[in-house]
């Protein structure tokens, strides 16, 4: 037998430890969303009731992945599609999303614009890696999810752009124009996480003709051009009569400049299926394949040839999906009436209409006066009233205005409904 080498002591050297760390890492932050989250699991194991609405993902026993794709995945793991796929995705899949994009949003892309990857996080992450050199800007609203850690991540510079209410908290073009001479990469999301508010068609073919415009300044200039990243993962999920646009189809001369990033994450309640693409011009995408196939971050194949079926399956999808919908939109409402009751009986409380994803933006208006910082309400609504909320700080918004992101793909009805009385006495007492 063995004599196992005991490593625990050599690991507690200060200097060591410190040496291992790059600047780059030594200046990272872990995300605020799964810090919130081991709360939240360390009092349901204490027994405690609590109406989780903070993380972007699906309880499988609340939203099943659709049947048909798992028994897909079952039969090409079956079959041996159990190796490497190629870097760029398999040719199905890259084939069924260029007809998925023509028959759902009227875009027509060559084969060579869609790389396949293992969800939109790696999309995201190249698409940052392969546009920005380091001191490079990237302009972004806040909130939005991630891209403070992207910049940082990355070395580059960023430009934040606080939005309000007022523009369903997405940026105008107005907005960014003073930004854009300098910058090398614009974000946009919609339907948008955190707010779960869908950008207006006008708001966005303004900001898509912004992007027009300067590249057309900056030709013979020596200037690289600027790109539009637009995170569409959530635009199946819309509500209330909301439309999902892209914005090629609003300004068709956009799209050199445009990267489209895109899963079954969210559309499909497939979080951990791991299947995201990125739609964009050909040059963009082969550095983009380059880029992850040293990462390795690889959809797995089995998964890839079952999406590829599930797209192409569009009656049975439609099905699913309308009925996938709904069972969101339930919850969202339940939600939003809910506290548009309290809002009628006075408590301070403000909320948006759900318009798409799987999010509501609701503001208690009682920091400031009740409570003293964003933090000190969200611990009194977890503990006083078992709700479980994340406040767009946790999304770059360093003002302490009381608005919150609420999720939905964990809870039941059942679970808001038992939750809103307790919220109702904890607000009123």
């Amino acid at each position: 037998m063995l004599n196992p080498v005991d490593t625990k002591s050599l690991f507690l050297d200060p200097a060591v430890a410190d040496a291992s760390h790059s600047t780059m890492a030594r200046g990272m932050k872990g995300s605020a969303i799964l810090k919130v989250a081991a709360e939240i699991r360390a009092m349901q194991a204490a027994g405690r009731e609590v109406c989780n609405l903070t993380v972007g993902d699906f309880d499988p026993k609340q939203f099943p992945v659709p049947p048909q794709l798992i028994a897909a995945t079952e039969a090409a793991l079956r079959a041996g599609h159990t190796n490497y796929p190629p870097s760029d995705g398999v040719l199905e899949l890259r084939q069924a999303v260029q007809r998925y994009y023509e028959r759902e949003l009227g875009l027509r892309y060559p084969v060579e614009s869609v790389l396949i990857a293992s969800g939109a996080r790696p999309i995201l992450f190249a698409a940052y890696g392969c546009v920005l050199d380091p001191g490079e800007t990237v302009v972004y609203p806040v909130p939005s999810w991630n891209n403070s850690y992207y910049v940082q991540l990355f070395s580059a510079r960023a430009i934040t752009v606080p939005v309000t209410k007022a523009t369903r908290f997405h940026p105008t073009a107005a907005e960014l124009a003073p930004h854009v001479q300098q910058a090398r990469l614009l974000v946009v999301n919609s339907p948008q996480n955190p707010t779960g508010t869908v950008i207006p068609p006008e708001q966005l073919r303004a900001i898509a003709q912004l992007v027009v415009d300067e590249n057309e300044r900056r030709k013979g200039t020596g200037q690289k051009a600027l790109f539009l990243l637009y995170d569409q993962v959530y635009w199946t999920l819309t509500f209330g009569g909301q439309k999902h646009v892209t914005p090629i189809e609003l300004v068709p001369a956009c799209a050199p400049y445009v990267i489209l990033l895109d899963a079954i994450s969210k559309s499909f309640a497939a979080t951990g299926m791991r299947v995201g693409w990125a739609v964009a011009s050909p040059a963009i995408i082969a550095r983009m394949r380059d880029y992850l196939g040293h990462v390795g971050a690889w959809a797995p194949r089995a998964e890839q040839i079952a999406t590829a079926q599930w797209l192409d399956a569009v009656e049975p999808r439609h099905a699913w999906q309308r009925e996938y919908t709904a069972q969101i939109q339930r919850r969202l409402d339940a939600l939003y009436h809910g506290f548009r009751a309290m809002a009628a009986e006075g408590l301070p409380i403000d909320v948006i209409e759900p318009q798409g994803a799987i999010y509501l933006s609701v503001r208690f208006d009682c920091v400031g006066t009740r409570f003293a910082n964003n933090e000190e309400l969200r611990r009194f609504l977890l503990e006083r009233a078992g709700m479980a909320v994340v406040p767009f700080q946790a999304f770059g918004l360093p003002d302490e205005t009381g608005w919150c992101r609420l999720s939905v793909g964990a809870c039941s009805l059942a679970d808001i409904e038992r939750m809103l009385p307790r919220l109702r006495d904890a607000l009123r007492g």
